[in-house]
């Protein structure tokens, strides 16, 4: 394996992913703004350093001499830091670009890393990180992404070819995160409604009845549980889709409603009354009635 990687961002997505890429000997460096930040108290460098992967004092740093670099920041800042990371790119990079942002801000970014001579990767992550590591689904696009395919095979990677195009992987995924995450927030708000009665294993049971072929009751555990781990992850996103909507000269009523419903419950902080992975409807409805000062029902 002649691979180095480096990663900018070293969140969730990038920890999870760095785990199974660290767990075949690739070496990895990693490069986060929270490194830096005295409020951190440099945990999230030690955890980098518990996964083995070298911790960098800066994003040029961090990419220079690397062949994969992978951007894995907030949505919000993913143009600043791929300008952060351009003295250190030179050609015969990768530029992995796997935020989940507009396919206009990916078009953005390739312009900015195209003079450097690294070739730029559009990958849309498709499914949840947590349960697939590294080899969680990809789509991918843009100058480099036929180069990139072999060479993520080689290490135990799932990326699908989509476009020589910057912005078409990133389209599919925003697109259909206009019906996934919509689907969350009308589940938490129907749950929500249906939990004051004590109705929601029945609206559950017309729900099946109407559409045989969806698991109702394990997508309501599992819908709440997605946002109330990542509502504010998932807003973010879900605003990013309401301004390409609107760029396209269509109103985005449903993105913004999906947008704000994800926020207001990942503000009312529901996510530290319940451990990580739990699906039980009844437990996560009662965590968030207690969030949001409504008693849990008998």
């Amino acid at each position: 394996m002649n691979e180095r990687i480096a990663f900018i961002g070293f969140g969730e997505a990038g920890q999870t992913i760095g785990r199974g890429l660290a767990a075949q000997g690739v070496p990895l460096v990693a490069y986060d703004i929270l490194f830096d930040d005295p409020a951190d108290g440099g945990r999230l460098a030690g955890k980098a350093r518990e996964l083995g992967v070298a911790v960098a004092g800066g994003h040029a740093e961090a990419v220079r001499g690397a062949s994969l670099v992978f951007l894995a920041v907030t949505a919000s800042s993913s143009l600043e830091a791929a300008r952060a990371c351009l003295p250190g790119l030179s050609a015969g990079q990768l530029f992995l670009d796997i935020n989940s942002v507009s396919p206009r801000r990916k078009q953005e970014t390739a312009a900015l890393v195209s003079p450097t001579g690294a070739a730029y990767v559009d990958v849309a992550v498709m499914a949840p990180v947590a349960p697939y590591g590294h080899a969680v689904p990809c789509l991918a696009g843009g100058p480099g992404a036929r180069a990139f395919l072999p060479r993520a095979q080689a290490l135990g990677m799932r990326v699908e070819f989509v476009s020589d195009d910057v912005g078409q992987a990133s389209a599919i995924k925003m697109f259909r995160s206009i019906m996934v995450k919509g689907l969350e927030a009308l589940m938490l708000e129907s749950m929500l409604a249906a939990s004051e009665y004590r109705v929601e294993p029945r609206v559950l049971a017309s729900l099946a009845e109407t559409f045989p072929g969806m698991d109702w009751e394990r997508l309501s555990g599992y819908f709440l549980e997605r946002i109330v781990r990542h509502g504010a992850r998932r807003a973010a996103e879900m605003r990013e889709v309401a301004a390409t909507l609107a760029e396209l000269g269509i109103e985005p009523v449903m993105a913004d409603a999906t947008a704000r419903r994800q926020q207001w419950l990942a503000d009312l902080g529901a996510k530290a009354a319940v451990p990580a992975g739990v699906e039980d409807r009844a437990r996560l409805l009662a965590a968030i009635r207690r969030a949001a000062g409504r008693e849990p029902q008998n």
